[in-house]
C-alpha cells in the first residue's frame, strides 16, 4: 500500500463514503475533499466536512497509519494546526492537537472495494517486466479517450518547456531574439550536443551575434572558437582563416570560452558533426536578418521550411572535417531536422511569446504540429505496438513521450487519466 494511492482514493472518493464514520464513531459527511497539495504541508487544503451536526472547514492529512503523524513530527509543525480530518489506511493510535483535543480520524481500511484494491495491486504492486504498467490493458482504452488525453499531455509538455524559455528570457533581459538564438543553438546540437551548443550560445552576447551576422565566416569562426573546435594546429587555409577571424573577434568582443562545454563527435553521423551544424546555424543568422519576426509570423509548415532552407559554408560542401575532402554535395537542413526545430524550438517559443502578449489561442500551433509527421523513436514505436494508430503525427508523439517520461517511468499511474480508468474498473 502506498500513501499516493490513499490520496487518489480520497481525491476521487473511491471508497464507500456512505458508510464512512470516524474511528471515534461519529457520523461523517464529506462536502468537499479540498485542493490537492503537491508541496510541503497538509495533503489537501480547504476541505469541508460535516461531523455529526458540525461543519468544519480546513485541511486534510493522509497517512498509511495514524502513528505516522508523530513519525513525521506534525504535532510540532504549525502548518498542521488547521487539520480537521486525519485520513488513514489503518488507525493504530489516537492523534491530538496542541490543545490536547483529538483530531477526527477516518480509517479507509474496509471502505475500499476489493475490485479497486485488486486493480491497484495489478497496476502498481505486482512485480512485472512490462514496458509500462498498463501494457496488457493499453489496447483496451477507447481511441477517443486516448486522443483527448493526448491534447492535455501535449499542453503539459508545452508548459514544461516554457520553464527553460522563461529562464533564458530572464537571463537575456527579456530579449526574445536572444532566447531564440540560444534555443536554436541547443536544438541544432540535438541530444548529444544540445547542452554544449547552448553553453556556446550563452557565452556570446546576442549583440555580438548581431554585429557579426553580416559575415558568415566571422560568425562561424566565433561559433567554432567558442566551442573549442579551433583549439588545435591544422595546416589548412580555411582553418587558418577561421582561427584568425576568431582571434580578432575574441579580443574585440572580450570572448571567454574556458567554461564552455566541449562538443562531441562520438557516435554521430557526419551530417550531425558539430562543425556542420554550427556552420548551418551561422548561415541561418547570416542570411535571415529578421529571423525572430519571420518565424513568429510564419503561418504554416512550408513558410517555416522556407526560412530554414540553408546549408553550411561552401567549404563544408566537400568536407566533414578540416583534414579530409570528399566529393562535393549540398548539405541543406533536411525536413526531418527542420521538423525537430519546429517541435522543440519554434512552437514552444511562440507559445510563450503569445502568452506574454496576452494571446491565449493556440489553434495555430496545434494545427502546425498536426502537420508534422510523428517522430520515430522507441517510445512512439512502443505505443503503436501496444495499440495501432496511437501515434500518427507529432502532437501524438510529443504527448506520448511526455506520458512515458513523466508518468509511466515514474509509476505515476494514479495521476494518469488512463491509469484512473483501470483503477475505476472501467477497463476490463
Amino acid at each position: 500500500m502506498q500513501e499516493h494511492f490513499l490520496h487518489y482514493v480520497w481525491k476521487f472518493r473511491k471508497f464507500d463514503f456512505g458508510k464512512a464514520r470516524t474511528v471515534q464513531n461519529f457520523s461523517l459527511q464529506i462536502l468537499d475533499v479540498g485542493v490537492h497539495n503537491y508541496n510541503s504541508g497538509p495533503d489537501f487544503f480547504n476541505a469541508k466536512i460535516k461531523i455529526e451536526d458540525q461543519i468544519w472547514a480546513g485541511n486534510v492529512e493522509i497517512h498509511l497509519k495514524s502513528s505516522d503523524w508523530y513519525l513525521h513530527k506534525h504535532e510540532i509543525d504549525p502548518n498542521y494546526d488547521n487539520v480537521i480530518l486525519h485520513v488513514v489506511w489503518e488507525d493504530d493510535v489516537a492523534i491530538y492537537r496542541k490543545d490536547n483535543s483529538i483530531i477526527p480520524t477516518l480509517q479507509l481500511k474496509g471502505l475500499i472495494s476489493e475490485t479497486t484494491l485488486s486493480s491497484y495491486r495489478e497496476l502498481l504492486i505486482a512485480p512485472n517486466n512490462k514496458w509500462i504498467n498498463c501494457a496488457t490493458d493499453f489496447n483496451k482504452f477507447d481511441e477517443f479517450d486516448v486522443k483527448n488525453y493526448q491534447y492535455s499531455l501535449y499542453l503539459e509538455r508545452l508548459n514544461n518547456k516554457s520553464d527553460l524559455i522563461l529562464e533564458l528570457l530572464r537571463n537575456s533581459e527579456n530579449n526574445w531574439e536572444a532566447v531564440l538564438f540560444k534555443l536554436l543553438a541547443k536544438n541544432f546540437g540535438l541530444n548529444i550536443n544540445g547542452s554544449a551548443f547552448l553553453s556556446m550560445a550563452s557565452s556570446i552576447s546576442f549583440q555580438t551575434v548581431q554585429k557579426l551576422r553580416s559575415s558568415q565566416q566571422r560568425l562561424e569562426a566565433v561559433f567554432f572558437g567558442q566551442s573549442g573546435l579551433l583549439n588545435k594546429k591544422i595546416d589548412n587555409d580555411f582553418f587558418l582563416s577561421l582561427d584568425k577571424e576568431y582571434e580578432f573577434a575574441r579580443l574585440k568582443h572580450r570572448l571567454e570560452n574556458s567554461y564552455v562545454e566541449r562538443a562531441k563527435y562520438f557516435r554521430l553521423r557526419p551530417d550531425n558533426f558539430p562543425n556542420i551544424r554550427l556552420s548551418q546555424l551561422a548561415s541561418l543568422y547570416n542570411k535571415k536578418a529578421h529571423l525572430f519576426s519571420d518565424l513568429m509570423e510564419a503561418k504554416g509548415l512550408q513558410d517555416v521550411y522556407q526560412i530554414f532552407t540553408v546549408q553550411p559554408a561552401a567549404y563544408w560542401q566537400s568536407h566533414y572535417s578540416f583534414e579530409k575532402e570528399h566529393s562535393a554535395k549540398p548539405k541543406f537542413l533536411t525536413h526531418d531536422f527542420m521538423d525537430l526545430l519546429i517541435i522543440n524550438t519554434i512552437i514552444p517559443l511562440k507559445f510563450c511569446y503569445n502568452k506574454a502578449r496576452g494571446i491565449s489561442d493556440i489553434e495555430e500551433l496545434l494545427d502546425l504540429i498536426h502537420q508534422i509527421k510523428s517522430e520515430k523513436n522507441k517510445i512512439s514505436l512502443g505505443f503503436n505496438k501496444l495499440k495501432s494508430g496511437t501515434i500518427t503525427n507529432a502532437l501524438h508523439s510529443q504527448a506520448m513521450l511526455h506520458l512515458k517520461q513523466e508518468y509511466c517511468d515514474k509509476n505515476e499511474c494514479l495521476q494518469c487519466r488512463l491509469g484512473n480508468k483501470i483503477l475505476s474498473g472501467l477497463i476490463q
